[in-house]
């Protein structure tokens, strides 16, 4: 089962990464990432994403996730295996007692889970998208002890 896991894995963080237009390309780039996979395994990984096609700026229709609303792109591609090896994290900010942190795509739920499974009493609750994660604080929580936490689940924090 894990090697489907981090073969979904690697699927969602091509797709977020590069335009892929057709599934023999996605199945392309997973060969180089050292996957191998028949056509009909890659259809059914996508179903179960949810992937769809839409139109990019130049009107030709690629891969794209559930989540991707907006439709953007980096501008310097990583390999799969590249971000694999990332936290995923971006940023962190603060508004009273509130924390929002920033993650590549894809990321969000798996560090929220982490961050619910080490337990902080000055950490109420987690709210996770594609994306992001939406931290409640306890009122009396300092933002500098909410940072020291996360830093001990997050590199780079």
């Amino acid at each position: 089962m894990k090697k489907k896991a981090n073969r979904l894995d690697a699927i969602k963080m091509i797709i977020s990464s590069k335009e892929m237009g057709s599934q023999d390309e996605l199945l392309q780039a997973l060969n180089k990432e050292g996957f191998e996979l028949t056509q009909a395994t890659l259809s059914r990984d996508l179903k179960q994403l949810k992937v769809a096609k839409a139109a990019n700026t130049n009107g030709k229709y690629v891969y794209v996730l559930p989540n991707d609303i907006m439709y953007k792109r980096t501008t310097t591609p990583q390999s799969a295996s590249e971000m694999m090896r990332s936290t995923g994290f971006v940023s962190l900010q603060f508004s009273r007692n509130i924390a929002v942190i920033r993650t590549r795509p894809g990321y969000a739920s798996s560090i929220a889970y982490d961050i619910d499974n080490r337990e902080c009493r000055h950490i109420l609750g987690t709210i996770a998208g594609d994306d992001t994660i939406m931290l409640v604080l306890a009122e009396e929580a300092a933002h500098e002890d909410i940072r020291a936490f996360l830093s001990e689940t997050i590199p780079n924090v």
